[in-house]
C-alpha cells in the first residue's frame, strides 16, 4: 500500500512539474500569468520567479505589473536574496508610491537590508545602510505595528557598531600601538555617547596610556605619566565602583611611583646643566 501511495505522489509530482515546463515554455502570457501566481501561493518562489520575468515585459504600463513587482520582490525576500529583494522593493517604492502595500514594502525593503548587516568584525557599510532603511521607516510609519521590531533591529544595529569601534580600538591596545589606542578610546567615547562599552574604552585608554609612559624615554615619560594619572582620575570619576577598580588602582599606584622617581631624575638633570 505504501509503495502505491509513494507511486501516485510521483506521478502526481512528474506530472505537475510537466505541466509548469509547458506553460514556461510554450504557454500563452494568461496561462503563465495564472501558473505564476499559483506557484507563489504554494511557497514555489523560484519557479514564479521564472514565470513573472516571462510575463512582466507584456504588462509593462498595465495594473498587473504591481502585482508581478510586489511578488518578485517578495519572492526574492523569501529565497534569502536580500540583495535583490532590496533593489525591488525599493524600486516598487519608487514607481508606486501610493500602493496599498507601500507600508509592507518599506518594511521588507528595511528587513533585507537588516539582514544584509554582517557581524562586527566585518566591514560594517551595510549596516549602516540598515540604519538608514530601518530609520526611514520609522519616520514614515512612527506608529506601526512593525514599529517596536523596527526600533528593536535599530538599537541591536547601534550596538554592533558600537562593538566595531570599541575593537577597532582595542585591537591598537593589544598589539601595543598605545598612542593609537589613546586616540581611538577617546573619539569612540566622544563619538558613541551612552554606550555600554564606555567604562571598558575607558579603564583600556588608562592602561594605554599608562603602558606608554612606562615605555617612553625619559625626556617624555614625565608628561605621558601625568596624561595617565589623568586618565585614571577620569576612568575612577565616572565608574567609582567598576570591576576593573583594584586593577586600576594598583596600576595607577606603580605608575605614581614611577612618576615620582621620573620628576627626580628630571629635576636632577635640571640642577646639572
Amino acid at each position: 500500500m505504501k509503495k502505491i501511495v509513494f507511486l501516485l505522489v510521483v506521478i502526481v509530482s512528474l506530472s505537475a512539474c510537466s505541466e509548469y515546463n509547458k506553460v514556461l515554455n510554450k504557454g500563452d502570457v494568461k496561462s503563465q500569468y495564472k501558473m505564476a501566481e499559483q506557484m507563489y501561493e504554494a511557497g514555489k518562489y523560484t519557479k514564479a520567479m521564472a514565470l513573472f520575468e516571462k510575463v512582466a515585459p507584456t504588462f509593462r504600463n498595465k495594473p498587473q505589473l504591481q502585482r508581478i513587482r510586489y511578488m518578485s520582490a517578495k519572492s526574492d525576500y523569501a529565497l534569502k536574496h536580500y540583495d535583490l529583494a532590496s533593489y525591488r522593493f525599493n524600486r516598487f517604492i519608487n514607481n508606486y508610491p501610493k500602493s496599498s502595500k507601500i507600508e509592507e514594502v518599506y518594511y521588507l525593503a528595511a528587513q533585507s537590508q537588516y539582514k544584509l548587516s554582517p557581524n562586527s568584525g566585518l566591514d560594517q557599510k551595510d549596516t549602516h545602510k540598515a540604519l538608514s532603511s530601518l530609520q526611514d521607516f520609522l519616520d514614515k510609519y512612527p506608529d506601526s505595528e512593525y514599529a517596536k521590531e523596527v526600533n528593536n533591529q535599530y538599537k541591536e544595529l547601534t550596538l554592533k557598531l558600537d562593538k566595531k569601534a570599541f575593537d577597532v580600538a582595542y585591537l591598537y591596545y593589544k598589539t601595543g600601538k598605545y598612542k593609537s589606542a589613546i586616540v581611538a578610546f577617546d573619539n569612540f567615547v566622544s563619538e558613541y555617547l551612552g554606550t555600554k562599552y564606555k567604562e571598558d574604552a575607558l579603564y583600556y585608554k588608562f592602561k594605554a596610556a599608562a603602558k606608554l609612559g612606562q615605555k617612553s624615554v625619559i625626556y617624555k615619560k614625565e608628561k605621558r605619566l601625568k596624561e595617565a594619572v589623568k586618565a585614571h582620575k577620569r576612568f575612577v570619576k565616572y565608574y567609582p565602583k567598576s570591576k576593573f577598580k583594584k586593577d586600576a588602582d594598583d596600576l595607577v599606584e606603580k605608575i605614581t611611583e614611577e612618576l615620582e622617581i621620573t620628576e627626580s631624575l628630571n629635576i636632577k638633570q635640571y640642577d646639572g646643566l
